[in-house]
């Protein structure tokens, strides 16, 4: 086990520096836990933060990013494909925008405000779409009628509903929430004439589940992160690597 001091910077990730464990006291590390001065995790769970990267970006970064990788990796998210990410502003949301243009995807982001679809298009969103007016004929007009290929949906209910609508043929539709506080019912006869899928994950479960392939996304993440290839925090949009950068 290791004890650790700590700022409270969030419910899901804590940052802070090491006080007892075999590494070496004052190490800068990452460990699951929040809201608290000092943890006790388990000795596995600690990762080891690299000078680049502060508290605050670490704290920030590991449970939206590992969310919206494992998402597009359960969709099969393909270079060159569509990519809609709704709630896109929100910490998954960027995050998936991010991913999906690092994957080479053409992403159309959907927010809720003027001010929200800025930063998406900041981080990189190909096309943003407020999603209060309606989406569905604006993804189809962005995609010459054929709809998003992959479509990313904390949001649920009606957000669900249209996206049933817009999804391309053999398309795959994740199910990361349900902010709007309604879980949609999904119309299997859409899912059958699309030739479409619905595909529901949680990030917990990878975690039980499949800890090999947990470890291994994680690895990838922080070795884009430490490399400065990626934002420094994935809620406001500041960049460090030599590609891009925003203000």
């Amino acid at each position: 086990m290791a004890e650790f001091c700590m700022p409270s910077l969030g419910a899901d990730m804590a940052a802070g520096t090491l006080v007892v464990w075999n590494v070496q006291p004052g190490d800068r590390v990452l460990v699951p836990g929040g809201f608290a001065e000092e943890t006790v995790v388990p000795a596995q769970r600690v990762t080891l933060l690299p000078a680049t990267v502060s508290f605050e970006t670490a704290a920030a970064f590991r449970s939206s990013y590992c969310t919206a990788y494992y998402a597009l990796q359960r969709g099969r998210l393909q270079a060159g494909e569509v990519l809609l990410v709704h709630g896109a502003a929100g910490g998954v949301g960027l995050a998936a925008v991010d991913l999906g243009k690092l994957l080479g995807a053409t992403v159309i982001a959907t927010a809720s405000t003027a001010d929200k679809l800025a930063v998406c298009q900041k981080l990189g969103a190909d096309h943003v779409i407020n999603y209060t007016q309606g989406f569905r004929e604006q993804v189809k007009a962005l995609t010459a009628g054929r709809g998003a290929d992959v479509i990313y949906d904390p949001v649920g209910g009606d957000v669900f509903d249209e996206s049933m609508r817009c999804i391309a043929p053999f398309g795959r539709l994740l199910i990361v929430g349900f902010t709007s506080g309604r879980a949609a019912l999904v119309k299997t006869n859409h899912l059958l004439i699309k030739d479409a899928e619905a595909i529901g994950f949680t990030i917990g479960a990878l975690g039980r589940l499949d800890p090999v392939r947990e470890s291994k996304n994680f690895a990838v993440l922080m070795g884009w992160l430490a490399a400065g290839s990626r934002p420094t925090s994935p809620t406001d949009c500041r960049w460090h690597g030599p590609q891009r950068r925003c203000s």
